[in-house]
């Protein structure tokens, strides 16, 4: 099996609901070609009657919430810890909890936290970029002639909009996670679910173990953004707009994929279009507006009023109103540390942040989805981007012999133009210089390692997730001598508006195992070190249940200090405790996605001493292979070892198999290097 795992390090910088799709026909139009598929079930056929996210019980959060903290505290700060949460939970805590129940039963249409969590996102005045936005990069075309930038840009680009249709027409396969896909995952079951009211059509299918999830972030990934505004940020969406937004050195172009009758543009049109615009010579403007969305959001929200007023209303319109942004750019990718920078922050110059997703081309053909987060979470993104690979390499629009259409491309694409006065020119200079600064923070390497991999430890019956997680534990307390704060994103999809919960890996068990391998490996037996791992594989199995089933800690105690705030009470002493600072300080801050279509993927950390992880499991058809990609930076007094984690791996798959211990390969690092790089913790 192959892991694909990207981890990014920061040196210190600044802090860190929508209705649902409309099932509806979206033209007369019904070609083959229009659709992604046909599904006999409507998209939207589960969405009423899914189960409501729970709230769970205030004396069950405390508990969970004080065993994630244990390995973070010395006795004494846990005692105090202990004394505030008993505090709440007999006071303040309990009266808010009350009233938290009280308003969810007033409001069965969402969950508990789709209102707070959407606060969270558009409240927030860091940058979107590298605080929030992550992407995922796609695999090659398995066909090379296909990866041409300009023949995957325009079967990409179809296959998008093909996904656009199918969605609004209520034709797009529901999204179902099965169980027992023998039983749910067939013809007749869909033929049987589809005459199911919707109102009770969640517990037909959850009689034959099938799970739908909640799909009300969909409607969101098309002709959508993120509008600055100040102390809040707006989501907008305008459904009636039929134009692509393209980006290309900076500049800003526009045309039509739908027709007046809501018919996909032709392929030879559109790639016709496409080419036009990559044979424009003009060079980069010297003040990119694009850097704008770089941006502080309450800067970004008083430029753009200045803009507006400035003349530039109808040009801004079209870029927020666009389908999507699709980002063409002029240079090769190197490798994966390159795709890696390219993908999550690139110069700035050739992405609009603020969109619900850029697709960008890379002059190779290298594909990526950069995404918002505020919308929405990882589920809706990655349906939509596996969809697209396989309708792009599956039935690809247009072939390398594919001549585009004889059409009149400059009156069809229209450049965008801004007028900017000296005071502009000066901001989007200013915009230049801080991200400049903040990407400088930011360093990302990789390495692979090859030993045993997914299957592999299913037969020891361990998690992959909970080993991995271990070895993130063993590598930090490797270099730097201690636990910390440890977030793991679990999606709670299940739910009615579920968004997310966190996982907290960083247990007693994980502590007591990785002091064992790191400190003191010779004091225990290979049985022992096997049982340890065990102990941590059957946690964090509990761990991610609860969280996938709403029963967290961190969502609740996170609505409990919303509705104070909301309702003008004083924060709560357990608020205030520093052991409450210190947990939400995730310097470790993971999220696995597991999809055969994707290359690589990762987020920026999310404080500024902080590591990002993102983990990809996947295969190879030939040999059970474990691949990681790390990166790594260099912050302020701590520094970091690029094999220590990868280095951990080996030594724990070395005890599970009794195998001689196998290779460690890296550009730049190896093993032996391994413990003269490391330094404590000052």
């Amino acid at each position: 099996m192959v892991a694909r795992l990207l981890l990014l390090r920061a040196r210190p910088r600044g802090p860190a609901g929508g209705p649902g799709p409309v099932c509806r026909r979206l033209s007369a139009g019904s070609g083959p070609r229009e659709y992604l598929q046909r599904s006999i079930v409507p998209t939207m056929h589960f969405q009423d009657s899914l189960p409501r996210l729970p709230i769970p019980k205030l004396e069950d959060t405390i508990k969970r919430y004080l065993r994630a903290q244990k390995p973070l505290l010395d006795d004494g700060q846990f005692r105090k810890t202990e004394q505030f949460c008993k505090s709440f939970e007999n006071g303040i805590g309990k009266e808010l909890h009350e009233q938290l129940v009280a308003q969810d039963k007033q409001n069965k249409h969402t969950s508990y936290i789709s209102g707070p969590w959407f606060d969270m996102y558009l409240t927030a005045r860091d940058p979107v970029v590298l605080n929030f936005n992550p992407f995922m990069a796609f695999n090659p075309d398995p066909k090379s002639e296909y990866n041409d930038q300009l023949i995957r840009a325009t079967n990409m680009t179809i296959s998008a909009i093909r996904f656009l249709k199918t969605l609004r027409a209520g034709l797009l396969e529901p999204e179902v996670f099965h169980l027992n896909p023998a039983k749910s995952d067939t013809d007749t079951f869909k033929r049987l679910i589809r005459f199911v009211p919707s109102s009770l059509s969640w517990y037909g299918a959850y009689l034959v173990n099938a799970y739908p999830l909640d799909m009300s972030q969909y409607f969101r990934l098309f002709n959508s953004t993120r509008l600055p505004r100040p102390v809040r940020d707006e989501l907008v969406t305008d459904e009636s707009a039929r134009h692509l937004l393209v980006l290309r050195k900076g500049h800003f172009y526009v045309f039509d994929v739908l027709d007046q009758d809501g018919n996909i543009v032709s392929a030879s049109e559109i790639q016709a279009h496409l080419k036009y615009i990559l044979s424009d010579s003009s060079a980069t403007p010297d003040f990119p507006l694009a850097y704008l969305t770089t941006e502080n959001r309450d800067v970004w929200a008083e430029l753009r009023e200045r803009l507006v007023s400035g003349g530039n209303e109808e040009a801004l319109r079209k870029v927020d109103s666009a389908v999507f942004c699709l980002c063409l750019d002029d240079f090769p990718i190197k490798d994966l540390v390159h795709l890696s920078h390219t993908m999550l922050h690139s110069d700035g110059t050739n992405r609009w942040f603020d969109k619900s997703f850029n697709l960008i081309l890379a002059k190779d053909g290298t594909a990526a989805v950069h995404f918002e987060h505020a919308w929405g979470d990882g589920v809706a993104v990655l349906r939509f981007f596996n969809e697209v690979f396989k309708d792009s390499t599956q039935a690809p629009a247009i072939t390398p012999q594919s001549q585009p259409a004889h059409t009149d491309s400059s009156a069809a694409v229209r450049r965008l133009n801004f007028k900017l006065d000296d005071a502009m020119k000066a901001s989007i200079g200013a915009a230049k210089d801080k991200f400049d600064a903040i990407v400088k923070t930011l360093t990302i390497d990789f390495i692979q390692f090859q030993r045993g991999g997914k299957e592999f430890l299913k037969n020891q019956k361990l998690s992959p997730d909970a080993v991995a997680q271990l070895a993130f534990q063993m590598a930090f307390l490797r270099q730097y001598g201690r636990t910390v704060a440890t977030y793991e994103s679990c999606s709670t999809a299940a739910f009615k508006h579920g968004r997310t919960e966190a996982i907290r890996p960083a247990s007693i068990f994980t502590k007591k195992c990785s002091e064992a391998f790191v400190r003191e490996p010779s004091r225990h037996s290979a049985g022992e070190l096997c049982q340890m791992m065990a102990e941590c594989s059957t946690y964090h199995g509990q761990l991610t249940k609860e969280a996938a089933m709403g029963q967290g800690f961190d969502r609740h105690l996170f609505a409990l200090r919303y509705l104070a705030a909301a309702k003008g009470i004083a924060l709560p002493e357990l608020y205030l405790d520093p052991a409450y600072r210190q947990i939400n300080h995730n310097i470790l801050s993971t999220s696995t996605l597991s999809s055969s279509t994707v290359n690589i993927g990762g987020f920026a950390p999310v404080v500024p001493d902080g590591f990002g992880i993102g983990c990809i499991p996947g295969g190879l058809p030939s040999d059970s292979l474990d691949s990681w990609d790390l990166n790594s930076g260099r912050s302020q007094s701590r520094t970091t070892s690029n094999a220590s984690s990868p280095f951990i791996l080996l030594n724990s798959s070395h005890i599970l198999s009794g195998l001689p211990r196998p290779s460690l390969s890296h550009h730049s690092v190896t093993p032996q290097q391994v413990p003269g790089s490391l330094q404590p913790l000052v």
